[in-house]
């Protein structure tokens, strides 16, 4: 049987809180660096191809640089780099495949600077996130390990090689015991969230804000339909989304209990920026 789906969005709608708009060209094989000096790092779009004849031309062969119709998605720079102060990305092999051979590529990065706080824990320590004025929400969230240098005092060079170490459920369960709250703490460890990557030592990293009237939520049932709105001068921004099931009342008229009794159901994709 079906669970009942629930699809919740939570919005930040200020445009004040978004401090910068930045644009990053990368030529493939060169290193990518995104960074911010306030706040952290929200990937609004990423891309591997060309659409230029300029772009990354110099010395280039005419038959590398001819194709003009060339582009593809790069989810790996939001995984990566969603959160983080600044990130560096070595380019090459980064798609996930080749979108024209024999074209001379390059990496196109749009992202914006989110004005939130930061917390690092390493494996076995307690996060503390607190609000002085306003309320939590959850940014981002991993369990795992993304470089050598975190957490890495006294730790031997083989728990720290891995740095593509993704939790695949951080950020659900700490944006259902954190959000709208003042102060929160989270335990650093795999009896909470899944370990990614046996035999490397994680570290827990979030990013935070503390909201006020800014925000807004989103409840849609189902197969139902809703549009998002902003007031003139500000546009959206999705600070967390799930399509699931967190109670057994809501959305929950005319269904039998077997749609609606399970009520620890998060989906695994709809915190991405494309949303």
């Amino acid at each position: 049987m079906l669970e009942l789906g629930v699809f919740i969005l939570t919005l930040l709608l200020d445009s004040r809180l978004l401090i910068s708009a930045e644009t990053v060209i990368t030529c493939d094989g060169f290193v990518q660096r995104l960074t911010c000096e306030s706040g952290v790092i929200h990937v609004q779009s990423a891309t591997c191809g060309r659409t230029s004849y300029q772009t990354c031309s110099t010395g280039r062969p005419q038959n590398e640089i001819s194709n003009l119709q060339c582009s593809i998605d790069v989810p790996a720079v939001s995984k990566r780099c969603e959160g983080l102060q600044m990130c560096e990305l070595n380019t090459q092999g980064l798609a996930p495949q080749d979108p024209c051979v024999g074209t001379y590529k390059y990496y196109t990065t749009n992202y914006i600077c989110v004005p939130a706080k930061t917390s690092v824990t390493c494996h076995g320590g307690y996060s503390y996130l607190r609000c002085e004025k306003g309320k939590i929400q959850i940014n981002t969230a991993n369990y795992g390990r993304t470089d050598k240098t975190t957490c890495s005092e006294g730790r031997p060079s083989s728990e720290l090689q891995n740095t593509n170490c993704f939790s695949p459920n951080a950020l659900a369960p700490l944006s259902k015991s954190c959000n709208g709250m003042e102060s929160c703490e989270a335990f650093a460890t795999h009896t909470v969230f899944t370990d990614p990557c046996v035999g490397t030592y994680k570290y827990l990293a979030i990013s935070y804000l503390c909201v006020q009237s800014a925000v807004r939520s989103s409840l849609v049932c189902e197969h139902a339909n809703n549009t998002l709105a902003c007031d003139d001068g500000t546009v959206i921004h999705v600070v967390s989304a799930n399509y699931g099931r967190t109670d057994d009342s809501t959305c929950s008229a005319g269904r039998p209990a077997s749609q609606v009794t399970k009520t620890n159901c998060y989906s695994s994709n709809t915190n991405n920026p494309s949303i």
